[in-house]
Parts: structure tokens; C-alpha cells; sequence
């Protein structure tokens, strides 16, 4: 006989506490109270958070149990990467140079989740600057690993059930990278997809904001709300994916486990019913991850 196991209400995705808050089956405190207690459980391992305020996250909740719903996440918590401006909680761009910075306003997607109802849980720890310098955030799957950066208090925070979704940022692989180290859905839409007034700059011309969450359907959700669409349900998704296999100027200097790992999951894709192609690049790609890093030779 399966016995079913009940999940805490941090354990449910952002698009399922919705609806239950919607529904009257719980309350944004209630919700809010189970990411507290799973962070108060496990961020000494973890360390997922920084300029974490347990008492203004429940002031949020306890704000909005008291006012008619305000949108499509009411009552939902959120992260948000220690790059983007809050007003209500220092933003320290993971750097002992902007220590105590308190900004005068929120970045534009903080202030476009709040008014869909969101409950911003707290800021997400960040390699300095959304750099190189990394975090103390550990991999929740096995602390002595990485979880992969810069957005890699997001990550594990999601990963690791502290809360439904978090905003991460890329320049080069930082919502993707993280995500796939700790084994949740990253999102890095089309550049300038979402507002990036009030996001700490890396490189203006290629920052993008993304999202971390554990479900296709609250990538859907979260998008919408960013974008100040109406959300909608997702399209079928019965077809079989089609991916592509891109081997880029660097594969050869790729360890063998990389290597290895990304070969199998692209078996493995196309023996569960993907279709699986190679992709090469044009010439006019050659030499981009030197150009990135300003190595070329003038």
C-alpha cells in the first residue's frame, strides 16, 4: 500500500500556494511561517540568504491575510539575488564595499511582484558583484559542493525548499549554471525581456534577469507577472521536444566528466522520445569566450 506523505506548504510550488491562499485553504502567514521554519532548519548548512528578516517577511504575510487579493501571487514568497534594489532590506551586491546600502527604492521586478501580491521572503546570497568571488552558499544536495554561481543563493534556496521561486541574474551562465548544479528549473528569457532598472550592473549590454524555480508551470506564471501579462495556461507541451547538441570552440577543453555528462543526457533525451540534433555555430561566433573576457590579442 503507497502511503502518501503530506508536503509543508514551503514544499508546494509558487502556482499551487496561490491557489490554495485563493481558495481560502491557507493563509499567507500560515505559508510564510514553513519557509521560515525550513530556513531557520537549514541555512546554518546552506547559507542561501543574506540580510534575512524573518519578522518583516511575516509583517508582509500578515499584511496581506488582511487585504483583498492583490494579484496572481498573493501571498507567495519570493527570493530576490542580494543584485537587485529593495527598499525595505540593505542590498549588498554580495560585497563588504556596499555593506549596510540601503536603496531609496525598489529595482522595477521587486515593485511589479509586490503589487501581484508577492511576499519578498528576504535577499539570496551572490558571488561578489555577481562575479567570480563566490558565496558561502553550499550545494543543498551535498554541502561540500558548489552550487554553482552567481545566483547561488536562489538556487539553493529553491532547491532546497526555503521557498517557490527567487529572481536570479546572467551575464554569462548565472541563472542556468546554479540551477542545473542544484537540480531546479532556471529561466534566462530574451535580454531586456524584463526591467532591469534597479539591478546592480555587470555588463549592461547582455545583464538579463531570470528566475529559479521547481516547476515549468511558475516559470509560466512568474514570466507573466514581469511582463504585466495577464497569466495564462500553458500551451500543450505533448509534442516531443526538440534540442540541440552545441559543441562550442571550448569542447575540447572541457574535462572528460563534462564531456561525459553532457553526451548522456543527450542519449538519454533521445531515448525518452526527444529529437536530438547537432548544432554548430557559424564562423562569426569564433573567438566569443575570449571576447567576453577581453583576452583577444589587438
Amino acid at each position: 500500500m503507497d502511503v502518501k506523505v503530506a508536503r509543508g506548504l514551503n514544499e508546494l510550488s509558487a502556482t499551487e500556494i496561490a491557489s490554495k491562499i485563493a481558495a481560502g485553504e491557507t493563509t499567507c502567514e500560515v505559508v510564510a511561517r514553513d519557509c521560515l521554519e525550513r530556513i531557520a532548519a537549514r541555512d546554518d548548512v546552506v547559507k542561501a540568504w543574506v540580510n534575512f528578516n524573518p519578522e518583516l517577511a511575516l509583517a508582509q504575510a500578515r499584511a496581506f491575510d488582511r487585504e483583498p487579493r492583490r494579484g496572481p501571487l498573493h501571498g507567495v514568497p519570493i527570493g530576490v539575488k542580494d543584485v537587485i534594489d529593495t527598499f525595505d532590506m540593505p542590498t549588498e551586491m554580495g560585497s563588504p564595499i556596499y555593506r549596510g546600502h540601503r536603496p531609496p527604492a525598489d529595482a522595477a521586478c521587486v515593485a511589479l511582484l509586490r503589487r501581484a501580491g508577492a511576499v519578498i521572503l528576504g535577499k539570496t546570497a551572490t558571488c561578489e558583484f555577481a562575479g567570480m568571488a563566490p558565496a558561502a552558499t553550499t550545494n543543498p544536495h551535498n554541502p561540500t559542493h558548489t552550487p554553482g554561481g552567481s545566483s547561488s543563493g536562489s538556487a539553493a534556496a529553491v532547491a532546497d525548499f526555503m521557498v517557490p521561486a527567487a529572481l536570479g541574474t546572467q551575464t554569462g551562465g548565472s541563472v542556468l549554471r546554479p540551477s542545473s548544479f542544484c537540480g531546479v528549473f532556471g529561466y534566462k528569457p530574451t535580454y531586456n525581456t524584463f526591467n532591469k532598472v534597479g539591478l546592480k550592473p555587470a555588463a549592461e549590454s547582455i545583464d538579463t534577469i531570470g528566475w529559479i524555480a521547481r516547476s515549468i508551470e511558475d516559470l509560466a506564471l512568474l514570466t507573466a507577472v514581469l511582463r504585466m501579462e495577464e497569466p495564462r495556461p500553458l500551451r500543450d507541451l505533448s509534442a516531443a521536444p526538440r534540442i540541440g547538441l552545441c559543441r562550442t570552440e571550448l569542447w575540447d577543453s572541457a574535462q572528460g566528466e563534462t564531456k561525459t555528462a553532457v553526451q548522456n543526457a543527450a542519449a538519454a533525451l533521445g531515448k525518452a522520445g526527444a529529437v536530438v540534433r547537432e548544432v554548430n555555430l557559424p564562423e562569426s561566433f569564433a573567438g566569443l569566450p575570449a571576447l567576453a573576457r577581453g583576452t583577444i590579442n589587438h
